[in-house]
């Protein structure tokens, strides 16, 4: 999946990107979610990748968290003169890491799922697809210049 003129990069947990066709995200998804935001017209997409639902607002933005990220995400685009409404989103992740495990409330990544369902909702912004959940990690790969996000999941083997 090697193009050349395309540019790699890789998402640490905690972190956000906003591009162009010339690039191509990728990250490695746990309990974590990630939001790809893409406009077909000019090609500019965005990735997040978010470790926790979300926080109070009045501190400095932070994109561990998803409510942050989609604010830095959509601040990034229209600086590059690209409206929240105009964007395509798809949503990846929110996989159970512990699934033996009993819990009080809902799993980490199911609340991170949630967020950024309700998140996208709040900005109008349609989800064309989402693969959240399951039991494992997940490799994800935006290619900005298409729009596609493969995702591929590997089951979480105890030994």
């Amino acid at each position: 999946m090697l193009d050349a003129g395309v540019i790699d990069m890789f998402l640490q947990p905690g972190e956000f990107f906003v591009g162009d066709a010339q690039l191509r995200l990728r990250t490695l998804l746990g309990s974590c979610v990630s939001i790809t935001l893409w406009h077909p017209a000019s090609r500019i997409g965005a990735m997040s990748h978010f470790l926790l639902p979300g926080r109070s607002r009045g501190v400095l933005p932070d994109a561990r968290y998803g409510n942050d990220a989609l604010d830095l995400m959509l601040a990034g685009l229209r600086e590059q003169g690209v409206a929240a409404s105009e964007c395509q989103a798809k949503v990846f992740g929110g996989g159970d890491m512990f699934p033996g495990r009993l819990l009080q409330r809902p799993a980490i990544g199911m609340q991170n799922g949630e967020e950024a369902r309700a998140l996208l909702a709040g900005y109008a912004i349609p989800v064309l697809s989402a693969c959240l959940y399951g039991v494992g990690h997940r490799q994800i790969v935006f290619d900005i210049a298409s729009g596609d996000v493969w995702s591929r999941q590997f089951e979480k083997v105890d030994k």
